[in-house]
């Protein structure tokens, strides 16, 4: 079983819509979308949920008021200023339990919080596994793990060869958790200036985790002159050029489908994803 993570350095480079058209080009595969902060994929999938179950994230505190001897210690001591008139703020809570173990009179007790959902989908692309996280939520990569486990579990047992993750953006602690132990890194960039410093980074990343990396430049012909920038850090690099995806307003209007711009177009951006998924196989197999 291989694992291809799809990331970008920075939003907005078109990584979805990548993934995707990859995800209705490969066989046999386990859909995964691990960028829970703004999961998009399954606007192009068209997912029909079979299981949901809840998330649950860091705890967070709870002053028990029959306990309570109103010191003000844990108010004091709270970086978050989550606790005021010795209650707490559950939204601004970040669950570091520092009030739990300073309280003299044990009246503070960490509780379970349900931080979002995790689903199991069927498209007609493969199983596909997403989450949503609840209003105001944080993610530490702990939901990305969640996902991404689920997602192995499933090919495991059904015996499914690949599964195609789409990642979230830039280099934190989300990305880390989408990238370890992945078979393939695709960063996806656009031929601008925050582009290529951006993808630099996301690079340097792959590069630290020791994981085999490619990069697709999408809508390289807006900008030539920062293609060409690109193309001289992945020979820096040594990292292969997976493909070069043109502008086409088809990938606009398949979006609006909900659908991958490869599956009812035949322009010049569903031949160029065609031509990058050939090149992620063969460096799949390699």
């Amino acid at each position: 079983m291989k694992e291809l993570v799809i990331v970008s350095g920075k939003g907005g480079t078109g990584k979805t819509c990548v993934a995707g058209s990859l995800a209705a080009l490969a066989e046999n595969k386990v859909l995964a979308d691990c960028d829970v902060d703004a999961a998009n994929l399954h606007l192009l999938a068209a997912p029909r949920k079979t299981h949901r179950e809840p998330y649950f994230g860091m705890p967070k505190a709870a002053v028990e008021k029959e306990k309570c001897r109103e010191c003000g210690l844990c108010e004091q001591l709270c970086r978050f200023g989550a606790i005021r008139n010795f209650q707490v703020d559950v939204p601004a809570c970040e669950g570091c339990a520092v009030c739990f173990y300073a309280c003299p009179a044990g009246a503070v007790k960490m509780t379970d919080h349900r931080a979002g959902y995790l689903f199991v989908s069927e498209t007609e692309y493969g199983p596909l596994v997403h989450a949503r996280l609840g209003i105001a939520e944080g993610n530490s990569g702990k939901l990305v793990s969640a996902v991404r486990r689920r997602a192995k579990e499933i090919a495991e047992k059904e015996g499914y060869g690949l599964i195609i993750t789409d990642g979230p953006p830039g280099i934190g602690c989300p990305v880390i958790s989408s990238l370890s132990g992945a078979d393939l890194a695709l960063a996806v960039t656009e031929p601008t200036a925050a582009g290529v410093h951006d993808l630099e980074r996301v690079l340097d990343l792959v590069e630290h985790f020791g994981i085999k990396a490619a990069v697709c430049i999408n809508k390289w012909d807006l900008n030539p002159e920062n293609t060409l920038a690109v193309q001289s850090l992945c020979a820096r690099k040594k990292i292969a050029l997976a493909g070069k995806i043109p502008y086409d307003p088809a990938v606009i209007e398949a979006v609006r489908r909900n659908s991958p711009v490869v599956r009812n177009g035949s322009g010049p951006a569903a031949r160029a994803m065609k031509k990058l998924w050939d090149r992620l196989e063969k460096l799949l197999s390699s």
